[in-house]
């Protein structure tokens, strides 16, 4: 990862080992460390990896929910309920934290976001899972015509596997990534051209579980996602 450039990672589940933490912060990379995606657990279960590690150097930011608009925090919540739970979440965060660390939540792409957004000023920055094919589109735009704000891609990218050959494709895979990651350099705030701090591939690691016809323990082909697709095909392999 370090040869590759990547400064940052962001984690699906809390990351409290600190000798983890030393090896990445050795290397220059960032954690955006998650404290909650589980709708079934108490808010105050992000308690603990705030505490465990707010005050390592690798930490970046804290993260609750991923794409909870879609899923519900993953127990079929409302999207109300689901915003009242990481309302509550947040201010368990900011209580430990000392407001060292900023919070983000991951939401699936915008639609109904300036709805989380009014409703959880709790939250700092936005990350944004989005799959548009090649190019993200109006997003950046229709983000700050919502909030003033920044925000970051949780996951953006392409699979590997293109369902229109039915094969591997890492070319479209390869061309994918390079483009839509150059419309974020594009709309960079770093560089004062846009709301987007950076964004985050998904995804570094296999889910060879993701395909619920296949092996845990081969490369299948499966595995399906909410949203829109990615490029060339679509369609998501996300076991791919």
């Amino acid at each position: 990862m370090q040869e590759m450039g990547i400064n940052a990672v962001r984690t699906y589940e809390s990351i409290v080992d600190k000798n983890v933490l030393d090896t990445l912060w050795k290397r220059g990379i960032w954690v955006v460390n998650s404290v909650y995606n589980w709708g079934g657990a108490d808010a105050d279960s992000a308690a603990e990896p705030v505490k465990a590690t707010k005050d390592h150097p690798a930490i970046l930011m804290w993260t609750i929910g991923n794409e909870w608009n879609y899923n519900g925090l993953y127990v079929g919540s409302s999207f109300f309920d689901s915003v009242g739970k990481i309302r509550d979440v947040a201010r368990v965060v900011k209580k430990y934290d000392n407001g060292l660390h900023p919070i983000a939540s991951i939401y699936g792409d915008v639609g109904k976001l300036d709805q989380a957004v009014d409703s959880l000023p709790e939250i700092d920055l936005w990350g944004i899972n989005a799959y548009r094919g090649i190019s993200f589109g109006n997003l950046f735009r229709d983000f700050e015509k919502i909030t003033g704000k920044p925000m970051f891609f949780g996951e953006y990218g392409a699979d590997a596997f293109n369902a229109d050959k039915n094969g591997e494709d890492q070319e479209s895979q390869a061309k994918a990534t390079r483009q839509l990651t150059e419309e974020i350099i594009g709309q960079s705030s770093v560089l004062g051209r846009g709301p987007c701090i950076g964004g985050f591939i998904f995804e570094f690691n296999d889910e060879w579980h993701k395909d619920s016809d296949g092996k845990p323990d081969r490369h299948d082909t499966g595995g399906t996602a909410p949203g829109g697709g990615p490029y060339p095909d679509m369609t998501f392999n996300e076991d791919g």
